[in-house]
């Protein structure tokens, strides 16, 4: 899967309500990486926006194969290389004053670490449903790419940002929240 394309300007989407409903509709707790649960829930709060995907981002070593995998990396000086799956979130953004306004606080949240946080469209996304868009930690040599191989030490400099990402990305969205309900 690639995510990673130039970004797009947003455009009309006169049914943007129903697809945000089929969306949500369809969602389910299962469906998310277990640390960034309550994060996507949150994004139900917000009318102008809704969530396509995500993935908390996986880090694999000799050690520890599961695909799934979201114990952090241990300290240790016995892994060379890790295989980590990119973290990211794609989401959908209605053309309105409010959706503009997020788009712009969204294209902010790469300053974290604009080497390894990318704020895209994804064409695959694009497709099949206009106006979306994708934040994604991957270092920016690997950012066309859902995977990549890293040494040990970045891998670490990788989980870090990841973390700080999430972090970020539940500010904004917590602020949005707060702005929706109080005017």
């Amino acid at each position: 899967m690639e995510t990673f394309t130039e970004l797009k300007k947003l455009v009309k989407n006169p049914n943007y309500q129903k697809q945000r409903e089929k969306s949500l509709d369809e969602l389910t707790d299962d469906m998310i990486d277990t640390p960034i649960i309550e994060l996507i829930r949150a994004f139900k709060e917000i009318p102008y926006c809704f969530t396509l995907q995500c993935c908390y981002g996986h880090f694999l070593y000799s050690d520890q194969e599961d695909p799934n995998n979201l114990d952090p990396l241990p300290i240790t000086h016995t892994i060379s290389s890790v295989e980590y799956r990119i973290a990211y979130i794609a989401f959908c953004i209605e053309n309105n004053f409010k959706g503009r306004n997020f788009f712009e606080a969204l294209q902010r949240i790469p300053v974290i670490d604009p080497e390894n946080i990318q704020f895209c469209s994804a064409s695959w996304f694009w497709k099949r449903q206009v106006n979306s868009y994708a934040l994604q930690v991957e270092p920016n040599r690997f950012k066309h790419d859902d995977k990549a191989i890293l040494d040990y030490n970045e891998a670490l400099r990788i989980e870090k940002t990841r973390n700080e990402f999430f972090e970020k990305l539940r500010e904004l969205i917590l602020y949005q929240q707060y702005s929706e309900k109080n005017g």
